[in-house]
């Protein structure tokens, strides 16, 4: 197990300096004897996510998840000391296990101790968990001890889930905001029973999104990119067509369906749907969801694809009946 850990390290506010938990750092660097982290070792860069009061995360078209805990730089020398030491005055761990753990970390030598004599040339490493949702493995990374890597220098081939750009990537995917899904219709308030009702997306909005996650003590980092490729129209009830029969409309040209205007209402709508019977008093929900292909390019020329993401919102629509004047 790892050594001294009480509680698993946040993944969203850790700070390198003595194992506390609380506010955390707002970046990975090193500032005298201090580690700073963000999410566990990991910094992460959302000024190109998606934005709005109705953005939101991903869900993956596969059974991914997100790693549930990987290994990264935790302290440096003198911060691992700051941890530890405390820990074993306080006796609660046991004389011989501290004194198992002095040995190891060869404490009793003021110069070398913690490796204080590498002080600038790496850094211990330790575990972090992905404690937004406590996936199942979340505590795997803690049957592995701190660990001391040199800069530039691979972590041991043994240690499972140490850092890559890879598991950036899957990070930064789960960090991923797209824009909310609400079509725009025309008509717009209300449409009619048997007329073809076109559909489409504000092309501004649905445009790449992504996000960077790196470890810059490192000199690691991670894109991940969601791209919009497709829409899906469930109409809310059986009594109705789309267009296409799929209910699949594909990105063109970077647009998702296309706008009405006037002179189009002889056409057959490239995008949308047609109702074949009133909502009474009611509406129907119909539910538009985007699927957004992932992709990733990361430090070394690494990159590759991730599974695709959805994500979709349900809106009301009112269909009324032609209403025919007999004279």
């Amino acid at each position: 197990m790892i050594s001294a850990l009480p509680n698993p390290a946040h993944a969203d506010d850790i700070t390198g300096d003595g194992g506390s938990f609380g506010e955390g750092g707002t970046g990975a660097n090193v500032n005298g004897d201090k580690l700073s982290v963000s999410a566990g070792g990991v910094v992460f860069d959302h000024s190109k996510n998606g934005t709005g009061a109705k953005a939101g995360t991903l869900t993956s078209t596969t059974s991914w998840t997100p790693p549930p805990c990987w290994h990264a730089p935790k302290y440096t020398p003198e911060g691992l000391q700051k941890y530890l030491e405390p820990i074993w005055e306080a006796g609660s761990t046991g004389h011989t296990w501290d004194a198992e753990q002095r040995e190891k970390y060869n404490a009793n030598d003021e110069k070398k101790a913690f490796n204080k004599d590498k002080s600038g040339e790496g850094y211990w490493w330790g575990a972090y968990v992905n404690d937004k949702t406590f996936p199942p493995g979340w505590d795997s990374c803690y049957e592995d001890e701190y660990f001391w890597a040199d800069t530039g220098d691979a972590p041991p081939a043994n240690i499972a889930n140490a850092i890559t750009p890879e598991i950036l990537a899957q990070l930064a995917y789960a960090e991923i905001r797209v824009p909310g899904t609400k079509v725009t219709l025309a008509p717009e308030n209300a449409t009619k029973v048997n007329l073809p009702t076109w559909a489409w997306l504000d092309a501004a909005d649905f445009k790449p999104v992504s996000v960077t996650a790196s470890v810059p003590v490192l000199g690691l980092e991670a894109t991940a990119t969601a791209e919009p490729v497709s829409l899906q129209i469930e109409p809310g009830t059986k009594d109705a067509v789309t267009y296409p029969a799929s209910g699949v409309c594909e990105i063109n040209n970077g647009r998702i369906g296309e706008p009405y205007a006037k002179g189009k209402a002889d056409r057959t709508p490239p995008c949308g749907v047609k109702y074949l019977r009133s909502s009474g008093d009611g509406t129907f929900p119909l539910q538009a969801t985007v699927t957004w292909e992932i992709t990733w390019t990361g430090s070394g020329g690494a990159g590759g694809d991730l599974p695709d993401g959805t994500f979709g919102a349900t809106q009301d629509v009112v269909v009324q009946e032609i209403q025919a004047i007999n004279r």
